[in-house]
């Protein structure tokens, strides 16, 4: 016996437009809806270009009150279509404090929770600790009509901790709307093994905790305001993993895709029969995971 879930993903390249960008993903919603997904997930901050190449304080312009016009239309599509919708905003949360935050909306339009990414990076064109506040809202995972959903997000990808708290707090699944691409300075190996590590890790989070997991890139070219860099070319491969870390889907590196795929929420239960590794777990012994570093 097994237990379906219909799993909509869109992988989507923007451009300065965001209303635009909105009203693609909008009509891209309703396709995947029409065609049976349950669940769709979209990528991280994905009303607008990836503004932390630079920092800038005009970008915080663009942040919106997640009771806003901006997210009531992602309530009317959840509610129009009937699905689990897990969204990606540059949240105002008050002057002066913003957060990256991902809103799930359940079938009925109601928001069923939220996340504030939690990892924030501060690297070349991914300036992001200039924009976003820590978030403080933990790893919980949120309570839907599809199962509990890990929702995490891009930078926190990289961190098993937050993975295994999610699994230990009883999510269903994994999922990680991303932004994650190439500096155009890197060489063609070195590009091959970052995005071979970004899959790697997340597929062995899936091993780890006996969990599916979902990751949604962008995709395309977004140019460098400053002008200091070539931009970022954003890898796509956008992809879902099962829990033994069996890759179930994988999107292309170099266009846009919408996909409906099918995951055994069954296949969780039996896997972890198999390969018991939390009831192996020395939790007695862990307490340095809690330091900086152990010198």
């Amino acid at each position: 016996m097994s237990k379906l879930l219909k799993v909509g993903i869109i992988q989507q390249s923007n451009t300065a437009d965001i209303s635009s960008n909105r009203q693609n993903l909008i009509n891209k919603i309703r396709t995947l809806a029409n065609q049976g997904a349950e669940l769709v997930v979209l990528q991280e901050l994905h009303d607008s270009l990836y503004f932390c190449q630079v920092e800038s304080t005009d970008n915080f312009d663009i942040a919106i009150k997640l009771d806003g016009e901006e997210c009531k239309a992602y309530s009317n599509i959840a509610k129009e279509c009937g699905i689990v919708l897990v969204t990606s905003m540059f949240e105002k949360r008050a002057s002066g404090l913003y957060h990256n935050t991902a809103v799930v909306y359940e079938k009925d339009g109601s928001v069923a929770g939220k996340y504030r990414k939690m990892h924030i990076p501060d690297d070349p064109a991914y300036y992001e600790k200039f924009y976003f506040t820590p978030g403080d809202l933990g790893f919980e995972p949120i309570n839907t009509s599809v199962g509990k959903l890990g929702v995490l997000v891009c930078w926190d990808q990289w961190y098993p901790e937050a993975a295994r708290l999610m699994a230990l707090k009883g999510a269903d699944m994994l999922i990680y709307p991303t932004a994650i691409g190439w500096e155009s300075s890197d060489t063609d190996a070195e590009k091959s093994r970052q995005q071979a590590a970004w899959q790697t890790v997340q597929r062995g989070h899936a091993v780890a905790n006996g969990l599916p997991v979902i990751s949604v890139n962008r995709v395309g070219h977004e140019v460098d305001p400053s002008g200091q860099t070539n931009g970022i070319q954003f890898w796509g491969f956008s992809f879902i993993a099962g829990p033994q870390g069996e890759l179930l889907y994988q999107a292309p590196s170099d266009k846009e895709t919408e996909a409906i795929v099918e995951i055994d929420m069954e296949r969780s239960e039996q896997v972890r029969r198999w390969w018991p590794f939390l009831r192996d777990r020395r939790i007695e012994n862990y307490g340095g995971i809690t330091k900086r570093f152990l010198d």
